[in-house]
Formats: structure tokens, C-alpha cells, sequence
């Protein structure tokens, strides 16, 4: 019981966790979602054209597109946003003037994500029947309106679940960012709860984090999830009641 109830102290310190909920709500909650949403959208952005290179006719395009890819698919999360963040955050704060590491952050997180995310884009247009190219030609339309209007839609339809579980990856690597020294103001969760964890000497900080990130990713997991089902099975049939069809029917023989 002694074993237990220490446990119970070092973790589930009740005023601990109360006195830290303010700046993970205020502070670290919007900062882990514009870090998130904002690579996010990057990501994406530089996936798609990452993915169009990987299937140009090109050998150049698709060369450069393949070691970009395994480059930051090979390196550890933390190790690219150091030698980022670190490496690349003086010539930024010479160029701009702003002292702040979190555009480095985001920049880290970005250049990470759009090399997973190329390869969902690329395995996704790729997935679609070559049949579908060949009609937009012989319609009439180009390589590249073909691949714009009719292959790519399809292939990102189909790719929706593992994009949304990437994002859910980027909302975990976040908490990585705390390694540059972020600003007070700039903090997410995880940054949060280790200051917490710092002062008060006790865990409690670490699974109110903790909570904060479950509350974010266990939603979207089973939206990956419906997702999924929904792109296997389509959308079920509306079935029309009785009574209108009735209606329908007595209008007709009037």
C-alpha cells in the first residue's frame, strides 16, 4: 500500500495538476495546435509537389524528390529539429530579426512531415487505375490537367485516413520542439508540464500532459477509423419511408 499510495503522490498530485491546467489551456494547448495545423498545411504543400516530382517523367525530379524523402524519413524527429533549429536558427535571426526559435520549429516539423506525407500523396495518386489517365486523354485534356483534375482528387480521397494519422504524428512531435528554448509565451504542453514537473519536484505535470495530448489524438484515431470504414463501404443508401412512397404513388395513378 505504501508502494501505491507513493505512486498516487508522484503522479496523481490533484493540486499539482490544478495549478498547471491554466497555461496548458492558455499557452501550451494553442501552441501545440498552430505548431501541428501550420507544419501540417506546409507539410502537404511540399508532399504534393514532393509526390508529382517522384512521378515525373523527369529522372532529375524523381532523383532529388527520392533523397529528400529518405533523408528526412532516416533521420530521428529530434536530431532534424536540433540541426534546424540550431544550426539554421542564427543565419534566420541575422535575415529577419526575429530572436524567437519557433519558426524553426514549425520549419523542422515541416520538412519532416512533407516527406511522409509525399509518400502517402505519391502511393495514393499511383493507386489509381491507369484507365483513368487514359480517358482524361483521349477527352482530350493534357498530362498535366489529366493529373490535376481526375488522378489527384481520387488519389487524396484515398489517402484521407493516413493523412489525418500523420497529423496525429505531428501533434506528438511537437513536444520535441521544447529542445530549442522556446519563449514562455511559446511553449506547448509537454514544455508545460516539464516546468511544472521542475518546480514542484512531482510527475503530476507529466500526465496532465499527458491527459492534453490523449484528449487530441484518441478523437482523431477513431475519426481515422470512420474514415476508413466510410471509404471502404461508401455511404450507406437513404431508404425512403413508407408513407412518401405511398404518396408518391397515389400521385401517380391521379
Amino acid at each position: 500500500m505504501d508502494y501505491l499510495n507513493r505512486l498516487a503522490e508522484t503522479f496523481l498530485d490533484w493540486k499539482a495538476i490544478a495549478e498547471v491546467l491554466p497555461a496548458m489551456f492558455s499557452v501550451g494547448l494553442p501552441n501545440t495546435l498552430v505548431l501541428a495545423i501550420v507544419s501540417g498545411i506546409i507539410g502537404c504543400v511540399v508532399g504534393m509537389v514532393l509526390a508529382l516530382m517522384g512521378i515525373s517523367r523527369n529522372p532529375v525530379a524523381r532523383w532529388a524528390a527520392r533523397v529528400y524523402t529518405d533523408v528526412f524519413r532516416g533521420l530521428p524527429a529530434v536530431l532534424t529539429i536540433l540541426v534546424i533549429g540550431l544550426g539554421f536558427g542564427p543565419i534566420f535571426r541575422e535575415l529577419t530579426g526575429i530572436a524567437s526559435p519557433y519558426p524553426m520549429g514549425i520549419a523542422a516539423l515541416s520538412l519532416m512531415s512533407s516527406a511522409y506525407i509525399g509518400e502517402i500523396f505519391r502511393s495514393g495518386i499511383q493507386s489509381v487505375d491507369k484507365g483513368q489517365l487514359e480517358a482524361a486523354r483521349a477527352l482530350g485534356f493534357g498530362y498535366g490537367p489529366s493529373l490535376r483534375m481526375v488522378v489527384v482528387p481520387q488519389g487524396i480521397r484515398r489517402v484521407l485516413p493516413a493523412l489525418v494519422n500523420q497529423f496525429i504524428a505531428l501533434i506528438k512531435e511537437s513536444s520535441l520542439v521544447f529542445t530549442l528554448g522556446l519563449l514562455a509565451s511559446e511553449r506547448e504542453l509537454f514544455q508545460i508540464g516539464q516546468d511544472a514537473a521542475a518546480r514542484s519536484g512531482n510527475l503530476s505535470g507529466y500526465v496532465a500532459a499527458a491527459v492534453f495530448y490523449l484528449a487530441m489524438t484518441v478523437p482523431l484515431t477513431h475519426f481515422v477509423n470512420w474514415i476508413d470504414a466510410r471509404l471502404r463501404t461508401g455511404k450507406p443508401e437513404k431508404k425512403e419511408p413508407d408513407e412518401a412512397a405511398a404518396v408518391v404513388g397515389k400521385g401517380a395513378h391521379a
